[in-house]
């Protein structure tokens, strides 16, 4: 029944985090360098990430397309709605889980445990808003833009590695990209992106905010942290599939 505990206790600090903002003033250098830091600081595992992915997607797909009667444009199609629904938003959430989620739940962690926190309580601050509220508005601001460029990055390894590999003609590749899109599948992965975006700073922030003891037990909360918002990332993303495209 311990999960029971840590979800009333997450829902009360997420109550906690929302019900007291401080000044929009307060928050506008903290939202600034938490813009900077989730989104320029991303970009380069994102990037690289989001390449390879587009590349080995594509060539596995040639190998495994054997029928002679599909046209090599059905590589694009398959390509292209492979990196947009699922491997963008949801891979790269998972990644970035990995790198901001455990930032955010050591930050916040070494914080309490050094009493930085009781600190900023005694002058009066609500210390889960202050603390927590700007990372979760950054990262459902930035994102979507990050996602948007993992898409891109994505579907433009594919093309690289296809065609650098001889195993598909360009024009069938663009073709296949061009091909039956339907504008929704973006507006539907950025809604699982902002989901996961909530998901992987408010979890972060809840393990940070509650660590107790030394550096040891801040590790603790930054292993849970990610292991916990993979979890609810992976949750979410068939319960939103499942609500939206069924």
């Amino acid at each position: 029944m311990n999960w029971l505990f840590h979800l009333g206790r997450y829902w009360m600090f997420i109550k906690e985090m929302l019900s007291r903002p401080e000044k929009l003033s307060i928050y506008w250098k903290q939202l600034l360098r938490e813009l900077d830091n989730f989104g320029y600081g991303s970009l380069g595992i994102v990037a690289l990430t989001s390449v390879f992915m587009g590349a080995v997607i594509t060539i596995q797909t040639v190998y495994n397309l054997v029928n002679p009667l599909v046209p090599m444009s059905a590589v694009g199609i398959v390509a292209r709605d492979s990196i947009i629904l699922e491997f963008s938003p949801t891979m790269m959430s998972l990644v970035l889980a990995g790198k901001i989620g455990s930032s955010i739940a050591s930050e916040i962690g070494t914080m309490r445990v050094t009493e930085q926190i009781d600190a900023i309580e005694i002058m009066g601050i609500n210390s889960a808003s202050y603390l927590s509220l700007p990372k979760v508005v950054a990262a459902i601001l930035i994102f979507p833009f990050v996602v948007i460029i993992s898409m891109f990055l994505g579907i433009f390894g594919g093309w690289i590695a296809g065609t650098l590999a001889g195993v598909i003609s360009s024009a069938d590749y663009i073709n296949g990209i061009q091909d039956s899109f339907v504008p929704f599948n973006i507006v539907f992965a950025l809604i699982k992106t902002v989901t996961f975006a909530f998901l992987i700073t408010s979890v972060a922030a809840y393990h940070g905010y509650h660590t107790e003891g030394g550096a040891l037990e801040v590790g603790q909360s930054s292993t849970n942290a990610v292991v916990y918002s993979s979890i609810l990332i992976l949750v979410f993303d068939y319960i939103l599939t499942q609500l939206i495209l069924t």
